[in-house]
């Protein structure tokens, strides 16, 4: 992949500029005060470049740890930091939803507060006064008010600078009415966005709509309807899950069309067109699952698409080219690298950084052009926070003190003991896959990817059920409807090969989380989860489908681990595994000559050897015809007397599933050729060790 697509793939856009919009300058401005002069100052926008090698630094937060702290930047904990807004201060504002609901404010010189809000709910007010549920995009007006889609309320919000919380739009109930403000409806908005005669425009995300309230309280429709694709006229137009508009000062309006893999303009005259859309033959798109969208003074367009983590931008001539990200400019395998897992919101200030939130790794990033030698890393480091629960504020105070969650700590287990995803769910179920294992494709290449996390059998029809506390944090969170990969993600964790809520016969599970969607003959063709749904342990989610298996994924902070760190109850494993070949390879894979009952004789300069080693676990309880991958493959080197060599007195460990890969590709550095599952047709697991 060369990271760039151009026409025909590609509609041009037109150019526009917008008041706040700058260039990402060449200066990097990595020190807080240096920033806060250059806004002061008034530094002219230069035109934007197209491509530019990027230096990537967290602004806040710490990688997979959640929680609710505020101060120092590099102390600060967010639970689902998935909005940005920059005031012309240089303060960056953060709607962070999952268990905070809380608007954060990060100051130039690095200080973390909340501005409003506190535990989840729907009221107005001051600061803590005010609730929220699952706040998600934000925009920000010349005067400095916060606007905010506030997902769970189905109501779009209004924040002073003194944090004064307002609503300006929506009943709290879901639904689809214009009209006026407070008896308005709209369903799970996420993006929002004003312009300069402050008319606040709403990517109503499971209304299908654009919608738009004036300043004198009206809301109205302005594109949209039904879930499809199409351009044309505002009524003509389809949009599928909106997830994200800007504006840009001629009227433009920019839509992150999710589900449709698109980037859409909405003209002022209602005229509705496509500047970029994922190829539907393409296996590995650039463009997939736009959420996050900033524009820049002269019209390009910066994008967060949260399939692979990539930041992109389209050009006003209609290029889209990748900026950072797998296949841009990091490459396969790459784990060392910064890398965003969900890009939910992209901002641009006034003198020139690009800030991204990654909603998944619960921290705020910068973005700036690399230099050799260049660091962008804005918080210094700090020892990690260990407390893991709720604390007693100051005394009188009434409030929760500010808590944080050690990284990537597992959802809570009562008693040491992890849910099974069956009933019953305190009772050992049989495992019959896990992590790190070999897996294929049905075009028959048998090392397509990696397993990515524990298979579970059960009958099909039988009940999948959640195993941890967790509410939704993606605005599509479910996939593949009816096909066999089928499944659903609700934080850290994610349910594979099931009918996401629904039973064997397509009857929803439970309609007010689960909505069905039915084609033009009335069958059911799909079901949305909206972002903010919780879940709690014991819940219905979907029932097994024809892989008589539930696969379940745990992925805290973004990074997919081994789930048998969770402790299910009665799992054990106390089967040695089994090694049935050891050979060693030259460079191009191909094994060393052994007569039978021989030693392999190794020629002096003979080059880079491997070693293929053909072996699998089993766990206890399971059949013995029941094949699981290992946990760890390691090697050491022997005298003849069976003593080992100096450096080799422990086994050197090459492959540990502790956690995947980063990337599917490296597949093929774990696996030897020839390597593969029985359903692809082959019955051997062969690691490769180099």
């Amino acid at each position: 992949m060369n990271g760039k697509y151009k026409k025909p793939l590609l509609i041009a856009a037109a150019a526009g500029v917008i008041a706040l919009g700058v260039w990402i300058a060449l200066q990097p401005f990595n020190q807080p005060a240096m920033r806060k002069v250059a806004a002061l100052a008034g530094i002219k926008a230069q035109p934007t470049v197209l491509g530019w090698p990027v230096s990537i630094g967290t602004v806040a937060g710490s990688s997979g740890s959640a929680g609710w702290v505020d101060g120092a930047a590099a102390q600060a904990r967010f639970s689902d930091p998935f909005g940005l807004a920059i005031d012309r201060d240089g303060n960056v504002y953060v709607a962070d939803a999952g268990e905070n609901n809380r608007i954060r404010k990060i100051t130039p010189e690095g200080v973390v507060s909340t501005l409003a809000g506190g535990p989840e709910g729907f009221a107005d007010g001051t600061g803590a006064a005010a609730g929220f549920h699952t706040p998600s995009g934000m925009a920000i007006d010349g005067a400095g008010n916060l606007f905010v889609a506030d997902t769970g309320n189905n109501a779009i919000r209004k924040i002073t600078p003194y944090g004064v919380v307002s609503t300006i739009g929506g009943s709290g109930v879901a639904g689809y009415r214009d009209g006026k403000a407070g008896e308005a409806q709209f369903n799970g908005p996420v993006g929002v966005a004003v312009d300069k005669a402050g008319v606040v425009y709403v990517a109503d995300t499971y209304n299908d709509r654009i919608r738009k309230i004036t300043p004198d309280g009206m809301v109205g429709t302005f594109a949209g309807g039904a879930p499809g694709y199409v351009d044309g006229t505002a009524a003509e137009a389809r949009f599928d899950t909106p997830t994200s508009v800007v504006v840009d000062a001629r009227g433009n309006l920019y839509v992150a069309d999710t589900s449709n893999g698109a980037l859409r303009k909405l003209a002022p005259d209602g005229q509705v067109s496509t500047l970029a859309i994922a190829p539907e033959d393409a296996e590995k798109p650039l463009l997939r699952r736009p959420v996050g969208l900033a524009l820049t003074h002269d019209g390009f367009l910066y994008v967060g698409d949260i399939w692979r983590g990539r930041i992109l931008q389209v050009s006003p001539d209609g290029s889209l080219r990748g900026l950072t990200g797998i296949g841009v400019d990091i490459e396969i395998g790459d784990d060392k690298s910064l890398r965003f897992s969900r890009p939910s919101a992209v901002a641009v200030d006034r003198v020139g950084a690009l800030y991204v939130a990654d909603a998944v790794k619960r921290t705020v990033h910068r973005v700036s052009p690399r230099r050799d030698g260049a660091t962008a890393v804005l918080a210094p480091k700090a020892p990690a926070l260990v407390a893991t629960g709720s604390a007693p504020g100051p005394a009188g105070s009434g409030a929760a003190a500010p808590v944080a969650a050690a990284a990537s700590r597992a959802p809570a287990a009562a008693d040491g003991h992890f849910p099974w995803p069956f009933k019953p769910q305190d009772q050992r179920h049989k495992v019959v896959g896990t992590i790190g294992e070999v897996r294929g494709s049905y075009g028959g290449e048998s090392r397509h990817h990696f397993h990515s996390g524990l298979d579970v059998q059960a009958d099909m029809g039988v009940p999948v059920l959640a195993v941890a506390d967790e509410k939704v944090s993606s605005p599509l969170p479910n996939w593949a409807f009816g096909e066999v990969g089928e499944g659903m993600s609700v934080d850290s964790m994610a349910y594979i090969h099931m009918r996401v809520g629904r039973t064997v016969r397509d009857a929803p599970l439970d309609a007010a989380r689960f909505i069905m969607l039915d084609d033009e003959k009335g069958k059911a063709a799909r079901v949305r989860v909206k972002r903010g749904t919780r879940f709690h342990v014991g819940d219905a989610l979907g029932t097994v489908n024809r892989m008589f298996h539930v696969h379940l994924v745990y992925q805290p902070g973004g990074a997919e681990a081994n789930p048998l760190v969770l402790p299910f109850t009665g799992f054990s494993d106390q089967v040695a595994p089994r090694i049935d070949k050891v050979e060693l390879v030259d460079a191009a894979g191909k094994a060393l000559a052994r007569k039978p009952g021989k030693r392999v004789v190794v020629a002096r300069g003979a080059g880079p050897l491997g070693i293929v080693v053909d072996a699998y676990d089993q766990a206890d309880g399971n059949a013995a015809r029941r094949k699981l991958g290992l946990y760890k493959v390691g090697y050491q080197v022997l005298r003849a007397d069976g003593t080992p060599l100096a450096g080799f007195e422990q086994p050197l460990i090459n492959i540990e599933f502790n956690k995947l890969p980063p990337d599917p590709e490296s597949v093929k550095l774990a696996y030897a050729d020839n390597s593969g599952i029985t359903v692809y047709g082959s019955a051997r697991t062969r690691f490769c060790m180099w």
